[in-house]
């Protein structure tokens, strides 16, 4: 698949995930800073496509990019941002909680972006709990690998897989598009 278009259609602050073309949805969570909106711009060939804020949890809604008008790209806010307040962090699990077990729009499959370098943290962690409970299909997506020399980045990824047992874990670089072809598979896979 070769992505040629793509298109902000909203974002959404509540719990209103259905759009009514019904088209398929692709999600992306992961923790404020592990470069979710980066990856998008990568996947979809566009720098500036979503915002990338120097500042991380500045995203507050989840947004909606319909790619080749065909499905959905879903950008979660991040998770986990220690300088928002407790009220507004509990709000933004409350909602990504709801998406994954009550929505009526139930993604195909669920890209959860981690830094390499970090690992996966024990938020990653609890999101893949649930994630398996509601019996999504996730892949795991080991971001900034550029940033990480090559031995350290080849533990690092064997870390992270041993962690998420039978989850597929793919090492990315949306600064370089390392793994960009590999990621474009797999959503056009589950879809």
């Amino acid at each position: 698949m070769k992505i040629s278009r793509a298109e902000f259609v909203k974002g959404v602050v509540g719990d209103d995930y259905g759009i009514k073309d019904n088209l398929p949805h692709i999600s992306f969570f992961g923790r404020s800073n592990a470069g979710k909106s980066s990856v998008i711009n990568s996947l979809v060939g566009q720098k500036n496509f979503v915002k990338v804020s120097k500042r991380p949890g500045k995203t507050r809604e989840a947004n909606f990019f319909r790619i080749n008008g065909s499905f959905y790209l879903v950008d979660f806010p991040g998770y986990g941002y220690a300088k928002r307040s407790i009220l507004e962090r509990n709000k933004i699990i409350k909602r990504i909680f709801w998406y994954l077990e009550f929505s009526k729009t139930r993604p195909k499959a669920v890209f959860l972006i981690v830094d390499a370098k970090v690992g996966l943290t024990a938020l990653d962690r609890a999101m893949i709990k649930i994630l398996e409970e509601n019996k999504h299909q996730i892949v795991i997506v080991a971001n900034k690998i550029d940033k990480l020399a090559k031995s350290a980045a080849e533990k690092q990824l064997s870390s992270i897989q041993k962690e998420a047992r039978d989850t597929p874990v793919l090492r990315y670089s949306a600064k370089t598009n390392e793994g960009k072809e590999e990621l474009i598979k797999k959503i056009e896979r589950f879809l």
